[in-house]
């Protein structure tokens, strides 16, 4: 991490999307660092149990191995994707309290992917979750399907500092069945379906200091070059300069 701080630019800011245990997807003893692993309860299937001992460690190696660049002023955000399994029928947004502010000062976002929480009347109650806590949701720009695992377009702001969006391609048919990342992701944005995109980020961008804009149809070099031509088609200027007062795109 002092590494990464040292050799990247001065505007340069690292978002880090946290460890599988904490998004609540399922993990292996060997995916944490040794030195925990005596502590560990793990399932006759070899997955590590998420107890709240195991969360507040998780959380606290995490803050002391990021502190680099905290310390560096080149931590943007942390990225809370949660599993698909995290589901509005057998879960309560109360689990995620001990998370959200165990990191803070840092800015949080959470990005769910099981679409129970933002339809109907939950929507209301799920926003209403993360603007208590200050935590940031995550707009995404997904397949244009209704599927449990799929996100409808919506766009909020729950945190005053930061609000955040994030593209996954609109292939369905890699969405839902495809094996890799590069199946389920890759994609290919034109100038239309950008356009798009950057109306919906310009709306979020009136009511905060940031908007962070990540690309993750990650097939190749396609995420890249989508976000080199949604920077010119937005006209931002990549370097560190900006006007003051200017909301700034990431």
């Amino acid at each position: 991490m002092a590494r990464w701080a040292e050799i990247t630019p001065d505007s340069f800011r690292f978002d880090v999307k946290l460890h599988r245990l904490l998004s609540r997807h399922a993990a292996r003893e060997g995916e944490l660092p040794p030195e925990m692993r005596d502590r560990l309860e793990v399932s006759p299937r070899g997955r590590v149990k998420l107890t709240d001992a195991v969360e507040a460690e998780t959380i606290e190696r995490t803050k002391t191995a990021l502190a680099p660049l905290e310390q560096a002023g080149k931590l943007g955000a942390l990225l809370l994707q949660l599993t698909p399994s995290f589901d509005p029928l057998r879960n309560s947004l109360e689990e995620l309290v001990p998370l959200i502010e165990g990191f803070k000062p840092w800015r949080l976002a959470v990005e769910f992917r099981h679409r129970g929480w933002v339809e109907g009347e939950r929507a209301e109650a799920t926003l209403a979750f993360l603007s208590e806590h200050e935590a940031a949701f995550v707009a995404v720009d997904a397949p244009k399907e209704v599927h449990v695992p799929i996100m409808p377009d919506l766009d909020a702001v729950t945190a005053p500092a930061l609000a955040y969006i994030r593209m996954h391609g609109r292939n369905a048919e890699g969405y839902m069945r495809g094996k890799s990342v590069a199946e389920r992701f890759g994609w290919i944005y034109s100038d239309a379906e950008l356009e798009q995109i950057a109306g919906r980020v310009e709306r979020l961008a009136v009511d905060v200091e940031e908007v962070h804009v990540m690309f993750n149809n990650n097939r190749d070099d396609d995420a890249p070059k989508a976000a080199r031509r949604f920077r010119a088609l937005i006209g931002q200027d990549p370097g560190p300069e900006a006007e003051e007062g200017q909301q700034r795109l990431i």
